[in-house]
């Protein structure tokens, strides 16, 4: 199997894939026709927009009374993995289920193919030189996008053992790169294999070494780094309720010690990925079929819930990016939203 990409990102793509990606109309249209339960969504008329839901004064320092949540495409099947190209001015994200890698265009708002097929890819980052890595299913692998645009396998195998299926993804400053593998196959429609390992968070050192990090997280799943990089946080999504956990990063970035749980999240709440700003408040999708939870949670580094982003659909994770690193991007079931705020990311990234 021959892996191919260009450097603009632009890549030949299957016609019964066209339709589906040919900008944002033909994304709208598909939605409509679906039957998809947000076709008929409109964003709020009114500012400030009733879907910010302060919960606590501390957010307001990050709160723009202006802004209104926007939806900038739709029509996917299943929208994961958002990263922000502020180089391309363009935000990619994985359509899981439907097998390709999207790009919005800050300039134009247009929507197109970055990658069909995309081997079910899901978690998607940029390490510290400005390299797209991607976690994917198919092959059960996590993947670097090179300048040049050819493809570097850089995990697939774990002590002889092929990995389970590689879910999300973060970069680090000393050029190690962490992901999870949990178990959750096997899953046809988004191609996770039986699992051979036991859910495992993983870091792959500068020199391509992989190790183990934490094995006793039941699921993990979205994870991330505060912002001086001394804490890692990860998603542990086979508890009932689901929570999250930290843990101190420390012997110089190679061991994480003091696991113990930030929060747990309300019944029936489903934390899935999640970012930090530059002030560590935790920026987490949230979901699980009700206003109350679709959508974005944010909570300050102790864990106290300050704000809650209401959208018609579950948010399955997020970043920031645009030219100041303030605008919000939220993959959501089928669309991508956006809202501009007064956090900054935690990362360029």
């Amino acid at each position: 199997m021959t892996d191919q990409n260009v450097p603009n990102g632009t890549e030949a793509f299957s016609p019964s894939r066209r339709a589906l990606i040919t900008g944002a109309a033909t994304l709208a249209a598909v939605a409509a026709t679906s039957g998809s339960a947000v076709a008929g969504w409109e964003p709020s008329t009114r500012i400030p927009d009733p879907a910010v839901k302060i919960l606590d004064d501390a957010f307001k320092k990050y709160w723009v009374s202006s802004a209104t949540v926007e939806r900038i495409a739709t029509g996917c099947r299943w929208a994961e993995g958002p990263v922000w190209m502020g180089d391309w001015r363009c935000l990619l994200w994985s359509d899981v289920t439907g097998n390709a890698m999207m790009r919005w265009d800050e300039v134009t708002g247009e929507v197109s193919a970055y990658r069909s097929p995309s081997n079910f890819s899901n978690g998607n980052a940029r390490d510290f030189q400005g390299r797209l890595i991607t976690c994917e299913h198919l092959y059960r692998r996590v993947t670097r996008t090179e300048i040049d645009g050819s493809i570097t396998v850089i995990a697939d195998k774990f002590e002889g053992k092929p990995l389970n299926s590689p879910n999300d993804i973060v970069s680090r400053s000393d050029g190690s790169v962490w992901f999870t593998d949990p178990a959750f196959g096997p899953n046809p429609s988004e191609r996770m294999s039986k699992p051979e390992l036991p859910g495992t968070v993983y870091r792959i050192a500068p020199d391509g070494k992989i190790t183990a990090m934490a094995t006793d997280i039941k699921g993990p799943n979205g994870l991330c780094f505060s912002p001086d990089e001394k804490i890692l946080y990860v998603i542990e999504s086979r508890t009932v309720p689901r929570q999250i956990r930290a843990y101190d990063v420390v012997d110089n970035g190679t061991r994480i010690a003091n696991s113990r749980i930030l929060l747990v999240a309300e019944a029936g709440a489903t934390p899935d990925g999640f970012r930090c700003d530059a002030d560590g408040n935790l920026w987490c999708g949230w979901g699980q079929g009700s206003d109350a939870f679709d959508g974005v949670r944010v909570f300050s580094p102790e864990g106290k819930a300050i704000a809650h982003i209401t959208l018609p659909e579950r948010c399955a994770n997020l970043t920031f990016g645009g030219a100041n690193h303030d605008r919000l991007f939220m993959a959501s079931s089928h669309s991508i939203y956006s809202l501009m705020t007064n956090a900054r990311g935690a990362t360029a990234w």
